[in-house]
């Protein structure tokens, strides 16, 4: 039975192009070069971070983004940016009996954001407000904490193998990868880790059946 259902937030939850491109302008370099790099990163496995050490091998990203917001550039989300299926799916899973909670490697600027949304959830809360990222297992005993149910009665949803479906899986969660964005797309049929997800989907919305058919 699954009784608690937890949301990676990026290429997730949200799309990632507006802050990709507000780190472009801001370093001054064309949109689709930074994007070309994002994707060579990742294809290598590293850290999405390490593009903007490409660009600029010296940046202090942590610094950078400061900088950013004191200038009024700072991080933005909005209903634009989530992807169609979020909103209902989170909704009827709600409906369901199922607690809902959004937990991602995300600023606490993001958790603000999300909060405003008010998106059908329980909890919503990042990283950066645990003090803790994946794929560190502290960040997923947290999730287990907040979780409210056992680790084989909840599942960890999300598109990146290595930050999100291994170490959920070492932590004892149920695990879904979802085939979206980059990292769900490049590693879905080439990752072990992906492979050995208890669910592999394409969209929210089978998740939906995922809960019907074990509950």
């Amino acid at each position: 039975m699954i009784r608690t259902a937890v949301f990676d937030v990026g290429e997730t939850l949200v799309r990632d192009d507006r802050y990709w491109a507000a780190w472009a302008d801001w370093l001054r370099v064309p949109r689709h070069t930074l994007s070309a790099l994002v994707g060579a990163v990742v294809a290598q496995g590293h850290d999405n971070a390490e593009a903007l050490r490409l660009l600029y091998p010296n940046i202090d990203v942590a610094a950078e983004y400061r900088k950013r917001e004191a200038a009024g550039h700072g991080e933005q989300l909005d209903e634009t940016d989530l992807y169609p299926d979020v909103r209902p799916t989170l909704a009827r899973l709600q409906a369901h009996g199922v607690r809902v909670v959004i937990a991602g490697n995300q600023t606490a600027r993001a958790g603000e954001l999300l909060r405003a949304m008010n998106l059908p959830a329980d909890l919503v809360v990042t990283s950066a407000e645990w003090g803790c990222a994946k794929p560190a297992r502290a960040f997923f005993e947290r999730v287990l904490d907040i979780a409210e149910a056992e680790p084989h009665e909840t599942v960890y949803v999300g598109d990146h193998p290595a930050n999100d479906i291994g170490p959920a899986r070492a932590a004892g969660l149920r695990t879904a990868h979802l085939r979206r964005g980059p990292w769900g797309y490049l590693w879905a049929d080439r990752d072990s880790t992906a492979a050995a997800a208890d669910w592999r989907i394409d969209s929210l919305a089978e998740l939906l059946e995922v809960v019907y058919l074990t509950n």
